[in-house]
């Protein structure tokens, strides 16, 4: 008979702690209801007490999703145990996660206390959480760099208070996967009434070991498993959901079964790399769009001979249609909705309307449009509703030549337009554009990206703004790099206008 690993998504919460990557809650209802078809067991919707928009978008998620448990993280205080609570009033399966720093690192440093003062904290945040709900879970943050007689006593302490999963977090990437699997097998043998509850993984990828740690702590006995969609989180992110769910259904003799269904994983990687516009590596495992490409001769002509000669996974298993309908200038609206469709978006007949005219004009300028090109589409229309947008942008440019770039700007209905040169084509395009939006803006970041090949792809760019202080993150896609740049930096410029406002 086989073990039953439970399937703990965090995408919605730690995954998007990256900077840049923050949702609405329309969109996180977007992706929860897409992690409720892939087939997650529990889904991590927010930190309640941390803004009021988390707090929304846990209730929210809470009305949206039917099966899945819905998780609501908080510190061992009780405010915000009262907080998350509230927030998920509507969840058909509640839990609350709670918990609080284990390592002498975090004791010291971070709380100012001592281990028995920590221990007293975390069983009364565990007995204060239990009020609430049945489902408690608890954290030991920094649980890698614990030492496991005292994780093993708060382990056991915080499970006599009622917590049903303890989550042991390698909070900072620091484990090897052989010290991983001792820690939880140290837990399997040491605290007494650990049959009482399940023990959960969250591991960082800050040593590349997020993946290899998690594996090892299900070996060793955990039952349970924090990830994200394409491994997104804080620092070097987390281990990644598609990573675990193709292990054990490639190695079905470790009699390990998870309840994902696979051919929903490429779609539901798809809409969170363009929800958060947040590029997949191209040779990501799993997701990645190499993952299945061959360019050896020698692999070219044993995979035509037969595919498991170099492909121990089927490309359809993991929801990889390779037998693509090609997008092109003649392709109708069907086509557009299927391409769609298939990488996890929806639309509705509005806005398919406006995202394919947008389709259009691109397919003008391109001989074929790639699924990432449309994917950018429909993430990209929401700049039609932006106070300040881009009317037009010409650039001269050459060697031997100063660059000089004239712009036009729509905002809020009235009309504006400057000249500038710089340092080459961007520069002078920015440039011209402060001359127009006269406020002290700082460009500390600025990344481009081609979505695939060719001289006529889609870039994309991603730029960091500084702004009173703040930091403001903003993104642009165009066959023109030049113009990419400049509507990335309006990006930004439009998030601070409208928190000035």
């Amino acid at each position: 008979m086989s073990d039953r690993l439970f399937i703990f998504d965090t995408t919605l919460r730690d995954g998007e702690q990256v900077p840049g990557c923050q949702l609405n809650t329309v969109e996180k209802i977007q992706v929860a209801k897409a992690l409720e078809q892939l087939g997650v067991d529990v889904i991590e919707a927010g930190f309640p007490i941390s803004s009021p928009g988390d707090f929304n978008s846990v209730i929210e998620i809470s009305k949206a999703v039917t099966w899945p448990v819905i998780c609501a993280l908080t510190r061992a205080v009780e405010r915000d145990i009262d907080v998350a609570f509230e927030a998920l009033q509507y969840a058909k399966h509640k839990r609350i996660h709670t918990g609080i720093g284990t390592s002498d690192e975090h004791i010291q440093f971070k709380f100012n206390s001592t281990r028995e003062e920590i221990l007293e904290r975390a069983v009364a945040a565990t007995k204060y959480a239990k009020r609430f709900v049945d489902d408690v879970e608890f954290y030991c943050e920094d649980a890698g760099r614990t030492d496991n007689e005292y994780l093993a006593r708060v382990v056991e302490a915080v499970i006599k208070a009622g917590a049903t999963v303890v989550n042991i977090p390698d909070t900072t990437g620091y484990c090897l996967p052989q010290e991983y699997f001792d820690k939880i097998k140290y837990l399997k043998e040491h605290v007494d009434n650990i049959d009482r509850a399940i023990i959960s993984t969250h591991c960082h990828n800050d040593l590349g070991m997020a993946t290899a740690n998690t594996f090892n702590g299900v070996m060793a006995g955990a039952r349970q498993v924090e990830v994200t969609i394409n491994g997104i989180g804080e620092r070097a992110g987390n281990t990644s959901l598609e990573e675990i769910a193709m292990i054990l259904k490639c190695h079905k003799q470790l009699g390990i079964e998870t309840n994902i269904n696979t051919t929903k994983i490429y779609p539901t990687s798809r809409m969170v790399s363009s929800l958060m516009n947040m590029p997949v590596q191209p040779n990501k495992a799993i997701v990645g769009r190499n993952a299945f490409a061959h360019s050896s001769g020698i692999h070219q002509d044993g995979v035509l001979k037969n595919v498991q000669t170099y492909e121990i996974m089927d490309p359809k298993d993991v929801g990889i249609d390779d037998n693509s309908i090609v997008l092109t200038a003649r392709s109708g609206r069907a086509a557009l909705k299927h391409r769609l469709h298939v990488n996890g978006v929806d639309l509705t007949e509005e806005k398919l309307d406006k995202v394919y005219e947008k389709f259009l004009a691109l397919a003008d300028q391109k001989k074929e449009v790639s699924d990432a090109d449309a994917l950018m589409l429909a993430g990209a229309d929401t700049a039609d509703t932006h106070a300040v947008r881009l009317d037009f942008l010409q650039v001269t440019t050459g060697k031997g030549v100063k660059s000089v770039a004239s712009i036009g700007l729509d905002i809020s209905g009235q009309k504006f337009e400057a000249a500038a040169s710089g340092n080459g084509p961007v520069d002078a395009a920015i440039k011209a554009l402060k001359k127009i939006i006269m406020k002290q803006m700082t460009l500390k970041e600025f990344t481009i990206q081609a979505i695939s090949k060719g001289s006529d792809d889609v870039g994309k760019v991603h730029m960091q703004v500084e702004y009173d202080g703040s930091l403001y993150y903003g993104f642009g896609a165009n066959t023109d790099i030049v113009t990419a740049s400049v509507e990335a930096y309006i990006d930004c410029i439009n998030k601070f206008k409208k928190e000035d406002e």
